[in-house]
């Protein structure tokens, strides 16, 4: 351990004298924060002076861009605030953690969650929610807090154990407790080498057995902090998603594990409605990511941005690009990051073939948000509108990042065509066809509550009757599949019963039935004139 790592002991007596607290990383002011999350991409100015293909591979750099502001900062205290508080009450070195276990076997006795039990333990844990626009970096910034501290950490003393800092799973797409503890139980298998799978996650276990197992190892490794994200499936959830959420409070209340919920906006009325009631689920409030709004926090991350650019001139900012920026993107962090990319890489593209200057323009922005991002241009005119009811639809059915990776593949597989067959550049996504194209219709009908055998029915037929169509067209004749009326089939006629066929004169059947009561069947068909008697050859 460090000497930064032991600055702050003594100065928080409830932190000393606790190994779970004591051997994580120090903690970190604002400006330590900063430079332990920015991710700045390689950039010289002599790049410029590249080949074209090689400065559309460097263009590729921004995707991995990750520039910190005050919502991550503050998302990165508030990490730090619930793992130290949550190991308050668990501290190995007085009994607190012993009487955790204890009470954890108790539970698994009477295989409940809520079991009373024999001692009374001090539950210092606190949670709370990540709610916001899809495409803020949500995940990412959580993922790039979560590798800033160790996720496992090995104790000899007092006892030998490994502690399990914090543990981040997704949701299940249809909300199931049960699957949720199969993930699990997979994940600490992963991460430390168990079998807790095998022992625990059998498909004939109970919801309720499978609960008290998962709450028990959570505090047999002193599980720090456990994060949900996509919690929004929770709408999918087959029978009600007041089963995980409630699972989920347990956890908080009785075993003392905190919980972050992450989702989009859709899930908002989701924790209003049920996360609410749990005694600390708002410990620490709810942090609530929405698409940036024009100001200092906006134009701070534009000037950032922009300074990274590869092509052969430089375009200075201007007021009129800040807003064509802005406009075309509407405050969300991802599209603009792929927006700057895919301009970048169209200008290199054209340039290649006709030598024209290198320049970014309020035009070019427009044309290739018109043309690249068209698929979440409901969205964008939602946001631009403000039209709530419009972001929760979209939000749902076509979740705007998975849009944009889907541009991004898309624009670098036309980068690598070997012929180019017009002077004028197009980066507009190919048409998507085949397995995916059905795999995704599918989702998309399951999103929209269409049951399964429905879905599986509807997706036969319109591949029967347009085997080479692309995901757009699928999409349109299973809507019109559902939506028109049934129409009743015509009664088949009633057919003619089919004649047995007459036996021959010489039946074996019949030989045999009539001589049944007297004598055997092979006496029978012996008085016939029936059995061959075998040719036997006498040698002298």
């Amino acid at each position: 351990m460090t000497s930064k790592e032991h600055s702050t002991k003594g100065m928080l007596p409830e932190y000393d004298g606790n190994p779970f607290i004591s051997r994580l990383p120090a903690l970190q002011t604002q400006m330590e924060l900063i430079q332990a999350l920015e991710a700045r991409p390689i950039f010289h100015e002599k790049e410029r002076q590249h080949p074209h293909y090689v400065r559309k591979h460097c263009l590729l750099r921004l995707t991995r861009y990750f520039e910190p502001m005050q919502r991550q900062i503050q998302l990165a205290e508030r990490f730090g605030m619930l793992l130290r508080q949550g190991y308050i009450g668990r501290n190995p070195l007085t009994h607190d953690y012993i009487h955790h276990l204890q009470n954890g076997l108790e539970r698994i006795e009477a295989n409940d969650l809520m079991a009373s039990t024999l001692y009374a333990v001090e539950n210092t844990a606190m949670s709370f929610a990540l709610i916001g626009c899809s495409g803020m970096g949500k995940s990412r910034s959580i993922e790039k807090i979560l590798h800033q501290i160790p996720q496992k950490i090995h104790h000899d003393e007092p006892f030998s154990l490994n502690q399990l800092t914090w543990l981040k799973l997704d949701c299940p797409f249809h909300g199931s407790p049960k699957q949720l503890c199969i993930n699990f139980f997979a994940s600490i298998d992963r991460i430390l080498g168990t079998n807790y799978l095998k022992h625990y996650g059998k498909t004939r276990s109970s919801i309720d057995e499978m609960m008290v197992h998962m709450a028990h190892i959570a505090n047999l490794h002193a599980l720090g902090v456990l994060i949900i994200d996509e919690i929004q499936h929770l709408h999918h959830a087959k029978l009600s998603s007041e089963a995980l959420l409630n699972f989920l409070v347990t956890l908080v209340n009785t075993i003392g594990v905190p919980i972050i919920l992450i989702g989009t906006s859709s899930a908002t009325s989701l924790l209003q409605d049920n996360f609410r009631h749990a005694r600390r689920a708002n410990g620490l409030g709810s942090l609530n990511w929405d698409n940036l709004p024009k100001g200092k926090t906006w134009d701070h991350f534009i000037d950032q941005l922009w300074q990274y650019q590869w092509t052969n001139t430089a375009t200075p900012i201007s007021p009129e690009i800040r807003d064509v920026l802005y406009d075309e993107s509407q405050g969300i962090v991802d599209v603009v990051v792929k927006l700057f990319i895919l301009a970048q890489m169209r200008l290199i593209s054209i340039s290649e073939i006709r030598e024209s200057p290198e320049v970014i323009t309020t035009q070019l922005l427009r044309k290739v948000a018109s043309e690249d991002f068209s698929m979440i241009a409901p969205m964008i005119k939602a946001l631009r509108e403000n039209d709530t009811k419009a972001l929760l639809k979209y939000d749902d059915l076509k979740p705007l990042q998975q849009h944009i990776d889907q541009v991004m593949a898309a624009a670098l597989q036309s980068e690598q065509k070997p012929e180019i067959t017009s002077t004028t550049h197009s980066d507009t996504a190919p048409v998507e066809t085949g397995d995916d194209a059905i795999s995704k219709v599918r989702l998309s009908l399951s999103n929209l509550g269409v049951a399964e055998d429905i879905v599986e029915v509807v997706i036969k037929r319109v591949v029967n009757e347009h085997p080479s169509a692309d995901i757009l067209l699928m999409l349109s004749e299973a809507v019109k599949l559902l939506s028109s009326k049934p129409t009743t089939k015509a009664k088949p006629k009633p057919s003619k019963p089919i004649e047995a066929e007459p036996r021959p004169i010489l039946d074996l059947r019949d030989i045999v039935a009539k001589k049944a009561g007297e004598q055997t069947a092979y006496d029978a068909l012996s008085a016939a004139n029936l059995v061959k008697l075998p040719h036997i050859e006498l040698t002298a």
